[in-house]
């Protein structure tokens, strides 16, 4: 019989909640931890606490990607900062090079604009009904069929006034 890893994996947790996070699916954490993807499901069904690192990763990486999107839809400002790599002269002599460091020698403010396919990703999701690209109209329509006896004057009226008139002489 094997011998089981399970106290090796144990010990990564922390790991396997960090994999989720970064995106990776099980068959990577499952390679990662150097076990088949069937001892992985079965780690998770016996193991609460692989369960839960599990979950809590992928969690948090959800909610990541959520505040991302939802940013994108609202548009939003940074800085953007430029350094360079600048001598630090001696301080007596003022020629001889003693170090280097990076000073910020530029900063702007760009603006990203709200991104029209993020808005629409977020409200196709969120508001299915209203944004979704095909909607189902649903119509009931009743149809009166008149009785037969109906139908069969309406036709003797019909033919009586397209009927010439026969005169006996």
């Amino acid at each position: 019989m094997a011998v089981s890893k399970w106290p090796q994996v144990q010990s990564k947790l922390v790991l396997v909640e960090a994999w989720c996070r970064d995106g990776l699916i099980e068959a990577d954490i499952a390679h990662n931890l150097g076990i088949g993807t069937t001892t992985l499901k079965d780690y998770k069904k016996r193991y609460p606490s692989f369960r839960s690192a599990l979950k809590r990763g992928k969690e948090e990486a959800d909610i990541m990607v959520e505040n991302a999107l939802f940013k994108r839809t609202q548009g939003f400002r940074y800085d953007e900062i430029t350094r360079e790599r600048l001598p630090i002269y001696d301080k007596w002599d003022h020629v001889t090079i003693v170090g280097y460091e990076m000073v910020e020698t530029k900063r702007v403010t760009k603006e990203v604009l709200a991104d029209p396919t993020s808005m629409i990703f977020w409200l196709k999701n969120r508001k299915k009904l209203e944004w979704r690209d095909k909607h189902e109209v649903e119509k009931t329509i009743e149809v009166k069929v008149p009785m037969l006896e109906e139908i069969q004057k309406t036709f003797k009226q019909c033919r009586q006034l397209n009927k010439p008139e026969v005169i006996d002489i």
